[in-house]
């Protein structure tokens, strides 16, 4: 039984017009006629009474009226589940990341993502807050995954998770073991800048405290700047997520006052956000999730 049979008996019973519901489907007159009594032949019995003053629908078609809404409607949800897959099941799907994120979380964020939507071809872009930021406006990324974005970037911000900035110390600094590292004598010390001028977390954080720290040296990797500290040539900081998995020669502390950073998703316009894009959305959030639950565990 076609579902557009079923359609065009209800709207022509609510209407009490078959030209009514031609009008509404984009059929003709005739066309709605041969449907209904193509869906009467199946039925065996009519299901109108036809009148001079449009139609009525007969006590059979009456008890059929909720019978052809469900079939209706599950005709409708198939129809949105199934463009719905079809828009998962291939496409592009373009994200923004910080290096860290990308290195620490983002493998276990695919895989999971793969595993759902194997056919999504996955377009991983790393940079700054700065170029996520444009990225987000000329609408080149599907969503960030970031700090949350500098005051008048244009998107919606979905908070994942907090991370701690921490001071990385060569191990024979003479601070390596304090509790905390004072935020003012960041100031004080030969700096090892990571992607400095680049609206980074280091640079908010400077701006935010006044800081100028004696820049000795700078670098685009934090690697490259973790391995320069364990080198003693001077010290920087960076948040815990990205040196949580490295090893060497480096103690990292928190800050006094303690300083964080809100990691999260921009999406352009969440409401517009594709459903491949969704997907990824409710992923990170189940990833997240269950990395926080694995870490309260003894």
């Amino acid at each position: 039984m076609e579902s557009i049979k079923c359609e065009a008996f209800l709207i022509a019973a609510e209407t009490g017009s078959l030209t009514a519901a031609g009008e509404y489907l984009g059929y003709t007159q005739p066309g709605i006629t041969r449907m209904i009594r193509s869906l009467e032949e199946e039925m065996g019995f009519p299901l109108f009474v036809r009148t001079k003053k449009g139609v009525t629908p007969t006590e059979n078609g009456k008890a059929m009226i909720s019978v052809f809404r469900e079939i209706v409607r599950a005709h409708k949800n198939a129809a949105e589940l199934g463009s719905e897959i079809r828009g998962m099941l291939s496409g592009v799907l373009t994200i923004g990341s910080y290096y860290s994120v990308s290195a620490m979380w983002m493998p276990e964020i695919l895989k999971r993502y793969q595993q759902q939507f194997p056919a999504i071809r996955i377009r991983l872009r790393e940079g700054n807050n700065r170029e996520m930021a444009e990225w987000l406006t000329e609408r080149s990324v599907d969503c960030c995954f970031a700090a949350r974005p500098a005051p008048g970037t244009v998107c919606d911000w979905i908070p994942i998770r907090e991370d701690e900035l921490l001071a990385w110390l060569p191990a024979g600094h003479p601070m390596a073991q304090r509790k905390a590292f004072p935020l003012t004598e960041l100031a004080k010390e030969p700096f090892i800048a990571i992607m400095p001028d680049r609206d980074t977390d280091l640079d908010r954080l400077l701006q935010e405290e006044n800081i100028t720290p004696d820049r000795r040296f700078s670098t685009a990797d934090a690697y490259t700047a973790f391995r320069m500290v364990e080198a003693g040539l001077g010290i920087s900081f960076n948040n815990r997520l990205i040196s949580s998995h490295w090893s060497g020669g480096v103690v990292t502390i928190p800050f006094d006052p303690p300083r964080c950073i809100t990691l999260g998703l921009a999406v352009p316009v969440l409401a517009e956000a594709s459903p491949a894009a969704r997907a990824f959305i409710r992923c990170v959030q189940e990833v997240m999730r269950q990395d926080q639950a694995q870490q309260m565990l003894p």
